[in-house]
């Protein structure tokens, strides 16, 4: 069996720190309580948002929609629900 020279300490010093790491994922509503700038710095801060649209979702996402794609997120309404993501993670509906 040959040795291939794998260091371990070395690999470990290449992973992100938990400052670079991904945001979290927020499961809220979204009715126009949440001021749209609160939706727009989560997804700033890379946070991905799973919102339940309860009403017209044109109107309700109409403050944080444009904000956010013209920063490179992603939007994609799914059964009812509204995904947001950050730049630089894409939503991939290719199963659906």
């Amino acid at each position: 069996m040959s040795d291939f020279g794998l260091d371990l300490t070395r690999a470990e010093e290449e992973l992100p720190d938990n400052d670079d790491a991904v945001g979290d994922v927020v499961l809220g509503v979204l009715d126009g309580e949440t001021d749209d700038e609160e939706w727009i710095d989560a997804v700033r801060s890379g946070d991905v948002l799973v919102l339940d649209v309860a009403g017209d979702l044109n109107t309700l996402a109409a403050g944080f929609a444009r904000e956010i794609r013209a920063e490179g997120g992603s939007l994609t309404h799914f059964r009812g629900f509204l995904v947001v993501t950050p730049p630089g993670m894409e939503i991939d509906a290719d199963r659906l």
